[in-house]
């Protein structure tokens, strides 16, 4: 039986404006997020743990700075 970890998820329509359409396992929209925020270069470059969001990330997980680690817990908001 797989975890929740790895059973897929439905996500919003503002998360899958970022990672792709869903349902799609956490662990998999976890390595997008962070694939689309280094693509478009949205870590702060003299801390790379504060993620400066863009628009279409700012819509998922506010638009003020924020740590990876509290991404998460707004990330997760957008799962279902």
């Amino acid at each position: 039986m797989a975890n929740a970890l790895q059973k897929p998820v439905q996500l919003s329509s503002e998360l899958e404006a970022v990672v792709g359409k869903g349902p799609m396992p956490r662990t998999e929209v976890t390595s997008k997020v962070w694939a689309y925020i280094k693509a478009n270069n949205l870590q702060k470059p003299s801390d790379k743990r504060t993620i400066v969001p863009d628009a279409k990330l700012g819509a998922v997980i506010g638009n003020d700075e924020i740590n990876m680690m509290k991404m998460t817990g707004k990330i997760s908001k957008h799962l279902t």
